[in-house]
């Protein structure tokens, strides 16, 4: 018995050592993901506030610094012309290129305020709203938008209007993309009504008549008043789909 234990061991202990360490390395992260989103729900809503935003600038910080790493610092390679040369135009376009490709300090300033602005005020509307939906994420990207216009200095000389503007921008921008999302995550109001009618087809190999039921609009609720007059197919699938039906109309 106890040498039947000890290779019981053995093979468990072979067992674990031959697991992925990638694996291992996820499951342990969405352990620590899950423990401290479960801490932060149970917490205050300036607590849970201060803690995302934090932690969103600390993304945003990494990402900027990638950022900055990457495009070498290009802003250091444009040339910088007296201001009194340069209209507010030309003087607003040098600003924004020197924005968008500071060095990695600059670029992970601009994209810690931008981020963490942004999640914490999703947060915020969240807690207040009740849900989060498309004018919550609007409103974070506004104030995302007009704290990166400030920080980084984007814009003509007034920093004001270029805020607003900035926010606008970023607003319009979350909310299409907000949108679109939306629309690409939930399913077709039409397809809701062909669900059992599509199980049937795809039991039967008849998928490709899918097309003929919505066509004459046989939505599911349609499939137990069938008869050979309404489905317009050719007659060896019709006969098999009929005769489906007949079989199984009680559960219809």
């Amino acid at each position: 018995m106890e040498g039947g234990k000890e290779q019981g061991m053995l093979v468990v202990t072979g067992l674990m050592a031959h697991q992925n360490p990638l694996e291992q390395l996820q499951a342990k992260f969405k352990e620590v993901e899950n423990g401290f989103k479960a801490w932060l729900d149970k917490q205050s809503m300036p607590v849970e506030a201060a803690v995302v935003t934090a932690t969103g600038a600390v993304q945003g910080a990494a990402i900027g610094a990638l950022m900055g790493t990457l495009t070498k610092d290009v802003s250091s390679s444009f040339p910088t012309p007296p201001q009194a040369s340069l209209n507010h135009q030309a003087m607003a376009s040098l600003k924004q290129a020197q924005a968008l490709s500071g060095a990695p300090w600059v670029q992970a300033r601009n994209f810690a305020v931008m981020t963490g602005v942004n999640a914490g005020l999703a947060c915020v509307m969240k807690r207040l709203r009740g849900k989060e939906d498309v004018q919550s994420s609007m409103v974070a990207a506004f104030g995302s938008g007009a704290m990166f216009s400030l920080v980084s200095g984007m814009g003509g000389p007034n920093q004001a209007a270029n805020a607003v503007t900035s926010g606008l921008f970023f607003a319009l921008i979350q909310g299409v993309l907000f949108q679109f999302g939306q629309k690409l995550s939930q399913p077709a109001v039409e397809d809701m009504y062909y669900s059992r009618t599509r199980s049937m087809l795809n039991s039967l190999g008849l998928q490709n008549y899918e097309k003929n039921f919505k066509k004459g609009l046989l939505t599911d609720n349609t499939l137990p008043l069938l008869t050979d007059r309404d489905v317009k197919i050719p007659p060896g699938p019709r006969l098999l789909i009929l005769d489906h039906v007949q079989s199984f109309s009680s559960t219809f």
